[in-house]
């Protein structure tokens, strides 16, 4: 695959939205004589517009200024400074703001060449350097894990994710790394809010979350009412907050997840607004639910879907996306069921399952479905 090299001043010129920038495979030599990236940066308009994803509901537009964008890619750059690393390799589309951040300004504040492209499939660049961060979608854990000799050919990966929750590969890719040379650099953030917290690891059970330097709760964990014990609303403050054209920025930003903090900078996630359920008073966190039944099922993509149903309330639908030329009946379902701890009302093949760029399942639209339905439940 050929990259297009672009200059960094034509690469900010052309805009996160532009089809030469989202759509194509390009590279960029922050790393090259010339204008301060800090200087090209301050030359561009004052403030950026992004657009919720639709995982959660209609897309939305919010509008960022121009220092914040540039504050909050100096405090990414500094997760990953640590492992010192002297290339980017990026695939989050920079129209979304965490592709914006991570795959044009964080290189930038780097000062590190970087490598583009928005398709999943093809061989990894030559990128002549030893130490790399890889700015992720969930896809991209299967093109590291088909591209292992790429990856140990490297001193270290760093891989900077801010998606949707982790896949099973991830944990898969860090074993597969070898020893001491990969580690996930995780952050949690939305298009209103930017970057909320981040947390860091190599291997075993990934820890808590902290809250971005200039990040504070507010609502009920502010106030000391959420314990370990207590699951509570996310809401934070932050003077990066977004805003809509024509009024204020936010002043507190409620997320659409559940946590648990566990002081008044760390906390655990316990799920999302909306991918929470209890069947048959058995709780489910669909998210959690879904990474592990990725380690059961052989298919090419899955989720689970909550459903209301006329005896209990709720419930959930699994629909699989089956391998080509694999069949719902080839699955070993039984132990998908026993792994989840309920049995799904049903079980449907689709051809596709609509999520955003990031991976997100987008909420509110019907998935293509053409094939049968297994009932089963």
């Amino acid at each position: 695959m050929g990259y297009a090299e672009l200059s960094p001043e034509r690469l900010l010129e052309l805009g996160f939205a532009a089809p030469e920038v989202t759509g194509s495979a390009w590279s960029v030599r922050w790393d090259a004589e010339g204008p301060a990236a800090a200087e090209l940066w301050s030359g561009t308009p004052p403030t950026v517009d992004f657009h919720t994803s639709g995982s959660t509901g209609p897309s939305r537009s919010w509008r960022r200024l121009r220092e914040n964008l540039w504050l909050e890619a100096g405090m990414l750059a500094d997760l990953v400074a640590p492992d010192e690393p002297e290339a980017a390799v990026c695939f989050a589309p920079p129209t979304h703001i965490y592709g914006a951040l991570a795959s044009v300004l964080v290189p930038a504040r780097l000062g590190v060449p970087a490598w583009y492209r928005s398709t999943f499939f093809g061989a990894m660049p030559d990128v002549g350097r030893g130490r790399v961060v890889v700015v992720a979608t969930p896809w991209i854990f299967t093109l590291l894990l088909q591209h292992l000799d790429w990856v140990r050919g490297l001193e270290h990966v760093t891989v900077l994710y801010g998606s949707a929750m982790l896949p099973a590969t991830a944990g898969e890719f860090l074993r597969e790394a070898g020893p001491g040379r990969a580690r996930i650099v995780e952050v949690l953030g939305s298009t209103e809010a930017g970057g909320i917290a981040s947390r860091c690891w190599r291997e075993g059970a990934p820890p808590a979350w902290t809250l971005f330097p200039d990040v504070s709760f507010a609502g009920p964990a502010a106030a000391g009412s959420g314990t370990e014990d207590d699951e509570v609303p996310l809401v934070v403050t932050s003077p990066r907050l977004a805003f809509k054209p024509g009024q204020p920025p936010l002043s507190t930003w409620e997320a659409d997840d559940r946590i648990r903090p566990l002081d008044h900078r760390t906390f655990r996630l316990t799920g999302r607004t909306g991918r929470l359920v209890k069947v048959n008073g058995r709780r489910i966190n669909l998210d959690e639910a879904e990474y592990s039944l990725r380690a059961v099922l052989a298919c090419a993509d899955l989720a689970l879907v909550p459903i209301s149903d006329q005896m209990i309330g709720e419930h959930v639908e699994l629909l699989i996306v089956p391998n080509d030329g694999t069949e719902l009946s080839d699955l070993d379902l039984s132990a998908a069921f026993a792994q989840l701890g309920v049995r799904p009302k049903s079980v449907r093949a689709v051809p596709r399952i609509h999520r955003s760029a990031l991976g997100k399942l987008r909420q509110g639209r019907a998935p293509e479905t053409d094939n049968a339905e297994v009932v089963t439940g």
